[in-house]
This record gives structure tokens, C-alpha cells and sequence, in this order.
């Protein structure tokens, strides 16, 4: 074996721990010595071509499946970054690697896979772009699925805040692994896979997380409590962007009066613009909205899918998110937020 000259990847790892094989196990069974394999696994050393086809053999994997050469020119900015000088995050989506400059994210402050400076990608050594799933959604309690999907699995979260047809646009451009949207109620779930084919171009499925309420987040001092009486006040409105869930329902209980000027990015900022007092009231789901200490009337139950092609289900990365999905652990915490219901989540339509 030798020192790594350029940026190999590697699935080994993966596919050990699918097995729920040990370091010393996968050793055994391919000849090679448990420090060959922590080296390999950690990208320290290229193997040899014994050593690559006796791991292919355990895994009866051909070698092009464990092992990728990826260099710079093969890497493609998913869209240019806004700064000569940013940090920035990889994943392999669709048989490319895309570099994402990073940005603020539902999950919070996430490492970066390396910075972009003077024209240069300068990569952290241990980025694993192979491991990475990138989802795009405005799930506010996406970071439960991230922490619980980081966990159990051996592969990373990164997500985008994008409104439903953002998400599903970014996934018809190759962009991401899964787009999240909520547009349909959930006693009409067929409305989200109606949007989801007039924007892809190509066949998918949809996966159930949950059915969630979505309605008017209120300051408490107005002391309104149904629909009719916030519309017949002159309450501030915080709006969404056109495409979003949330601006459907915004639409649909302003009956044709003009939409508000200020508008907010997400659910959360819905949420912050109502209690910095910028605006009176505006459309989030609960769950942000209760913790937020805000009142809150329900407009409507939606279905909240993941929408995923087709070709991308049986990438392993896939195949977990759909394992953690379905889980006991995952189903519990999701049921313990308000205005969650999962009677329906792990459901593939």
C-alpha cells in the first residue's frame, strides 16, 4: 500500500458497518491487517491493487464501487459562491460532486468541508462527500431527523432551508438527494405528488414524516382567537414567498387581499418577526409557534413528504434516511412536538 497522493474515496466503512462487521473482522476476512484497514478506511493510504480487490471480494463489490478517484475537475460548484473567500461543504449527489458554499442551515453551525480562497479549494482531509445526504426542505424540526439519521447510520445530514417548490426545483436540477414540501392537506396528500410531477422530470416516490398543523402565529397581547377576528383588525402581516407552503395557506385565508411587503425566509422567521413586534401575526406551523410562547390558530392539517427519484433508492444514503424515518425512536420524538402527528410517517407513496 502507499500514501495517499490524491483524494481517494472510499466506501469501506460503509459497507463494514452495514454487515455490522468490526475493523479486526473485515481484516480477517480479507487477508489484510487490522491497522491496512482503519488506514484505508481513514483515506491514509491508497491500497494496493491485492488489497483492493480482496476487500471487493469480501464485499462482492466490484473495485469501482468501493473506491473513487475524485479530483477538482470533477467537482462543480452546485451554484456560484456569493464570495471570493467562503468555506464550503461536499456531498456526491447523482454520481457528482457538487461543492456548496455553505450557508445558514436549520441544523445550525455545521463543520465545512473546506474553504474556497484565491481560486483554490482547499479540502479538509477528512470531508467525506460519499457520506453526505443533502436534503432540501423547511422542516423547523428537521435538525431531530439529522441528529437521530447521524447516530444510527454512518453517513451525515447536510440540509437547505428551501420553500416546497425550491426544494423540488434544486431536486429536478440534480442539486440535492430529497426535497421536502408540504403543499396538500392531509385528508388531499395526492396534491404534493401533482406538484412534485409538474416540476420533475422524472419518476419519484414520496415519503411520509408526518402530517403537521399549519395556521396563524400570533402575538399573545391581541387576544384573537379565530380567523374571522384577526382579519377584521389592522394587523401587521409577516409574509412567505410565493412557491412556499406557507404562502398558499397565507393566500388562501386572505381571500384575494394583497399579500403583506415584509416577508420571512422560513417558519422561524415568521415566528422571530412576530415577537421583535415587526408584525402582528403570520403563517407558521405550531410547533415553532408554541415554542416560541406565541398563540397559534390552526388553518389547516398538511402532509409533510420527502419527495426522492426513483434512481436515487437504492443509494445506501437513501436507504438509511428511510430506516431512521420509520424508526421507533424517531416516530416518538417527532410525536412528543405539537402539532406533529405520525400516524402516516414512514408511509412510501
Amino acid at each position: 500500500m502507499s500514501r495517499v497522493e490524491a483524494p481517494l474515496h472510499n466506501h469501506i466503512k460503509q459497507f463494514r458497518e452495514e454487515r455490522g462487521w468490526s475493523q479486526q473482522e473485515l481484516a480477517e476476512r480479507s487477508g489484510l491487517s487490522r491497522a491496512g484497514v482503519s488506514a484505508i478506511e481513514m483515506g491514509k493510504l491508497v491500497p494496493s491493487t491485492v488489497a483492493a480487490l480482496a476487500l471487493a471480494k469480501v464485499f462482492g463489490r466490484n473495485v469501482e464501487e468501493l473506491f473513487q478517484l475524485i479530483t477538482d475537475d470533477e467537482s462543480h460548484w452546485a451554484w456560484p459562491p456569493a464570495k471570493e473567500h467562503c468555506r464550503y461543504w461536499r456531498a456526491m449527489v447523482g454520481g457528482k460532486t457538487l461543492i456548496f458554499p455553505v450557508e445558514s442551515s436549520q441544523l445550525g453551525m455545521l463543520p465545512h468541508d473546506g474553504v474556497y480562497r484565491d481560486g483554490r479549494l482547499f479540502e479538509n482531509p477528512y470531508a467525506e462527500p460519499y457520506r453526505t445526504l443533502v436534503m432540501a426542505s423547511c422542516d423547523p424540526a428537521v435538525g431531530l431527523l439529522a441528529a437521530e439519521y447521524a447516530r444510527v447510520t454512518p453517513f451525515r445530514m447536510l440540509v437547505l432551508s428551501r420553500s416546497s417548490r425550491q426544494a423540488l426545483q434544486l431536486l429536478r436540477d440534480g442539486m440535492v438527494h430529497a426535497a421536502g414540501l408540504h403543499l396538500a392537506e392531509s385528508r388531499n396528500p395526492e396534491v404534493n405528488a401533482k406538484v412534485a410531477q409538474e416540476i420533475l422530470n422524472e419518476p419519484f416516490k414520496l415519503l411520509r414524516v408526518a402530517n403537521w398543523q399549519e395556521g396563524l402565529t400570533l402575538s399573545p397581547g391581541l387576544g384573537l382567537t379565530t380567523v374571522k377576528q384577526v382579519l377584521s383588525t389592522g394587523t401587521k402581516w409577516v409574509g412567505r414567498e410565493p412557491g412556499s407552503g406557507a404562502r398558499q395557506v397565507l393566500d388562501e385565508v386572505l381571500q384575494g387581499a394583497a399579500a403583506p411587503t415584509l416577508i420571512a425566509k422560513d417558519h422561524r422567521s415568521v415566528v422571530e418577526a412576530v415577537q421583535s413586534g415587526w408584525a402582528d401575526v403570520g403563517v407558521s406551523v405550531r410547533f415553532v409557534s408554541e415554542e416560541a410562547g406565541l398563540n397559534f390558530i390552526t388553518v389547516r392539517q398538511e402532509a409533510y413528504d420527502l419527495c426522492i427519484p426513483v434512481a436515487q433508492a437504492d443509494d445506501p444514503r437513501m436507504r438509511a434516511l428511510l430506516e431512521v424515518i420509520r424508526s421507533k425512536s424517531f416516530k416518538n420524538m417527532l410525536n412528543e412536538l405539537p402539532g406533529y402527528d405520525v400516524s402516516a410517517t414512514g408511509e412510501l407513496t
